[in-house]
Parts: C-alpha cells; structure tokens; sequence
C-alpha cells in the first residue's frame, strides 16, 4: 500500500468506529481486526501504519468526528507531511476543501472534562489517552519476580506493586514460553495494586464478587499461596468460562467459580453471607481510567450511561457487603476516575451504612474516603479503591 492508500484505509476504517461509536458497536480494535481480515494483501507494515492511523485520529480528537475523513484532515492540520497524502489518486483520499468540517483537538468530550477537571489537573488529562505500556504480573504461586526477571533481560520491574514488571511494547507475550509455563500473567500494575489492597492472607475466605476473566482472582490466590477459600463470582458465564483454563495454567487450583443470575444473585450468594473474611468488589464502570487502552470508549459515555453505571455500582456494592463477616474488609474499586463511579458512590455508601468505616490507603492520593491512581502520576492505569471495615 502506498502512504495515501493507507491514509484512505484510515478514513474508511474511522468511518466505521465513528458509527460504532454512536450505535455502541464493535470496539476499535475488533472493526480494525475486521477490515485487515478481508484484505490480505496488505503486509504488516501497512497494518501497523494504518492502525497507527486510526488511533492517532481517535486520539486527537475529543468529540465524536462528524466522519473518519473529519479526524484524518484534522490530523493532517497538526501534521503537515499528512496533508500531501489527500491527492485524490486511485484508491486514494480526494484533495482537502476550504470548508470541510475538520475534527477539533481536545482530550475529552466537553462535558467529561467538566467531571474530570475537580478531581485530577488540566495537565493531567493528556496522560489518560497516551499509550498504555505492556505491564505483567510474576505469578508467584510458581517464581518469584527476581528469578523471573533474570530469565527475561527486556524486562523492567515496577515500581509499585511486589510482583510488577514491565516488557517492551508489542512483545509477543503469548509465544514466550514463560507464559506458557504460568509464570507470569499480563495485568496492570494498577490492577495488581487493587489486589493487593484487599490484604487476603493464606488460609482466608475470600470472594471476588465481578470477577469477569479472573484476572485479579490469579493475582488473590498467588497472595493466598493457594491456600483457603477464593470465590470467583460474575453473571457473564463466557467471561468467567474464561478463567478455567487460566486458573489452570497458574496453578491456581484452590480457585471456585459461581455463576450469579443477574437481577437474583443473591439466590447463589445466599449460602456465603456474612462470612467471607474479604471481598473484591471490582464493579463495572465506565472505564474511564483505561482509555489509554480504548480511547474510542470516550465517545461512546454519555450522562445517562453513566447514571446507570452508578445504579448498578450501588447494586453490586450491597451485594458485597453482604458477604462480608463482622471485622471483615470489603474492597470496592472502578476503573475509573469520575467521582460518579468512586468518591461519591463510597460517601454514599457510608452514609447509608453506618456499621461500616474507611480504611486509609498507601497509595495513590486520596479522593474522599478512598485513593486515586492516574496515567499520569502513577503510569498506571486510572483506578478508584476503597476499603472498607465492617464493625
């Protein structure tokens, strides 16, 4: 593909994730996937080119792009040698008018960065749409982060969490054999630190109430040594489907799962009330903190998204104290940065429990009764977590 080819397949490829965008579609990643599939002729440069693209559009701009050609002659205002590329040659983008609607540069659609900018700086929303690095968590059910690391010479340990370290991007993660053997998982070193905020000790009963996938159930029961009860719970059976084969390369026997019904979890839940030593509440959100990941998702969060987010956060909040025994920790995180989805939900909550109490945090800063990360100040992702204590 020449240059102005792939800045044609860029346009075509965001017309698309635009659409998705407002008809909450495919994901960014799975429409690009889509389009290369179909066009096998295009080599792995032109895909990385094109995708480089698409993302770099997405990136630039804020607001959702009238159209993909709006975002690319957008980008093309902030890179001049772009501009060249709309010369209307064969499969190519036609010459750019005076008067075609150009998408404007901004971080955040208008009414997020009004939430945002009382909780993190102006100088801090760039951070959250940079590119994530490739962060990876040693399983030390079966090594330790040091032996690990001198057997992989790219690597970086991290900074924050125990088991954190870090591999250059585009590592081919999955061909290593270390990852075969279990040794390690791809996980956020913020994710890691949520994890480890719920202090679950060996022998512990511990329930991990969204636990999707299972990635933070892996990183618990690497914390517990394998020891105790660890209780995946989620109402999505192909996500949690998923953990099965994970749990089993990270040898994480002592892992249960349960299947919840959603609107009636309580039915299956019933039998644990009251008695788990710890429970993870990592409730679903809007993922605001993960945008590095999919900066499309900031197009797709509307206030009203956002309201029912915040219902089922409550939801699922109550369902989790409920588990929890007397003296026992609940541990609710999101992430996410709007004060919706963290502080706000927790006063909430404690204003309405009053047997229940916050405990303080070393990490992060502190946002109301619980602590922040940031991209920008921690080079994690965004997260909110609390932990809280039940009398």
């Amino acid at each position: 593909m020449t240059p102005a080819a792939r800045m044609q397949a860029a346009i075509d490829i965001l017309d698309e994730v635009v659409a998705a965008a407002r008809g909450q579609g495919a994901a960014a990643d799975v429409i690009v996937a889509r389009y290369f599939s179909t066009r096998r002729y295009a080599g792995s440069k032109d895909r990385r080119a094109v995708r480089d693209l698409v993302f770099a559009g997405i990136r630039r701009a804020g607001e959702v792009p009238a159209s993909g050609r709006a975002a690319m002659i957008g980008l093309a205002g902030d890179r001049p040698e772009l501009a060249d590329l709309f010369n209307g040659a064969p499969h190519c983008p036609a010459p750019i008018a005076t008067d075609e609607p150009v998408a404007l540069a901004a971080p955040l659609p208008a009414w997020l960065t009004e939430r945002l900018l009382p909780v993190i700086g102006a100088d801090e929303l760039p951070a959250l749409l940079e590119r994530a690095p490739l962060d990876l968590r040693a399983n030390r059910l079966k090594i330790g982060r040091a032996d690990l690391l001198a057997r992989l010479p790219e690597a970086v340990a991290g900074s924050l969490a125990p088991d954190a370290f870090r591999l250059p991007e585009g590592t081919r993660v999955e061909a290593m054999p270390e990852w075969n053997q279990g040794l390690f998982e791809v996980q956020d070193e913020g994710s890691q630190l949520l994890a480890e905020a719920v202090r679950a000790r060996p022998g512990q009963m511990v329930v991990d109430l969204c636990a999707g996938a299972g990635g933070k159930t892996l990183a618990l029961a690497a914390t517990m040594a394998n020891e105790g009860r660890l209780i995946a719970c989620d109402v999505d059976r192909m996500r949690l489907a998923r953990l099965a084969p994970r749990k089993a390369r990270a040898g994480a026997e002592m892992i249960e799962e349960l299947l919840l019904d959603a609107g009636h979890e309580d039915r299956a839940l019933g039998p644990l009330g009251g008695q788990a030593d710890a429970v993870l509440v990592d409730a679903p959100c809007s993922g605001s903190g993960t945008w590095r990941r999919n900066p499309e998702a900031r197009w797709r969060l509307t206030p009203e998204r956002l309201a029912r987010l915040s219902q089922t956060q409550a939801h699922v909040l109550a369902l989790g104290a409920a588990l929890v025994r007397p003296g026992g920790r609940l541990v609710f995180a999101v992430c996410s940065l709007l004060p919706d989805e963290g502080a706000d939900r927790i006063a909430a909550f404690l204003a309405d429990n009053p047997g229940w109490t916050a405990e303080a945090l070393s990490l992060g800063r502190a946002s109301g009764a619980g602590s922040m990360l940031t991209p920008a100040r921690d080079g994690t992702d965004g997260f909110f977590v609390a932990s809280l204590i039940r009398a």
